[in-house]
């Protein structure tokens, strides 16, 4: 049977226009890259072997939002949590490909002589040069990337997975995903939370902050959100939207 038989898909206009658009306030047709344009498309139910993937669900916020506890609390409820931060560090270390390019850029002392990352020395590089920081990043997030979707298909039991990420917007990934979940705290209670936390100063916290998208355009751009304010409860918003993904996973099914 001809491919274009077997498989039937059709153009979702409204994602194309709104979430998926918006990453440079953009329309489809202007936004690059391959999962830009795989992410507008949904197959039919029923008519190809794709369809069995489980939904990818991203979960966001900014730093000191709270977005591990929240994944915490989803993983009481059996879905399957991948950690990018924690899953870049390690392919920075076991990917091959990836630390030959990060010692290219970076030159042998990258890595000791055990070939653990010097990260305190790419730190006080990055920190300083914002073009080797994008060189960098534009190195570890395709590697994560490839990384979480090996995971992601390996969770044959699940019924969605979640990726959490602080930059799904800033680097793309979440063009890969199906919906995103945002975690947001008033700014004086993330900054609390990191200090006490990280044991750093206000203004290193502020200098990481300003290193991701506004909170608020986070939150314009995501498909839920979790409010983590400490006044509100986090279970009842976290079961609410669980429900909601499954009746979403159900109804693409049926």
């Amino acid at each position: 049977m001809p491919i274009h038989s077997k498989l039937a898909i059709f153009f979702d206009e409204k994602n194309a226009n709104s979430r998926f658009g918006r990453l440079r306030g953009e329309k489809f047709g202007q936004s690059a890259g391959f999962f830009g344009v795989l992410s507008n498309f949904r197959y039919l139910p029923g008519t190809s072997d794709w369809y069995g993937m489980r939904l990818k669900i991203g979960i966001t916020g900014g730093i000191g939002s709270g977005k591990s506890t929240v994944c915490q609390i989803f993983a009481t409820l059996g879905i399957p949590v991948y950690y990018a931060d924690a899953a870049a560090k390690r392919l920075m270390v076991e990917d091959e490909a990836l630390v030959a390019g990060i010692r290219k850029l970076f030159g042998e002392a990258a890595y000791d002589a055990e070939g653990q990352l010097q990260r305190q020395h790419l730190a006080q590089i990055v920190f300083q040069d914002r073009r080797k920081l994008a060189l960098l990043n534009a190195l570890v997030h395709p590697a994560v990337a490839r990384d979480s979707l090996a995971w992601h298909a390996a969770q044959t039991k699940a019924p969605y997975t979640l990726k959490e990420a602080a930059l799904l917007f800033e680097s793309g990934s979440y063009q890969q995903l199906d919906q995103i979940i945002c975690v947001r705290a008033p700014r004086a209670l993330r900054l609390e939370r990191v200090i006490q936390r990280d044991g750093i100063t206000i203004e290193a916290v502020e200098a990481r902050m300003a290193q991701q998208l506004p909170e608020a355009e986070k939150g314009e751009r995501s498909d839920y959100l979790i409010e983590n304010d400490g006044q509100q409860l986090l279970i009842p918003q976290v079961q609410r939207i669980h429900r909601a993904i499954l009746a979403r996973a159900g109804a693409l099914r049926n």
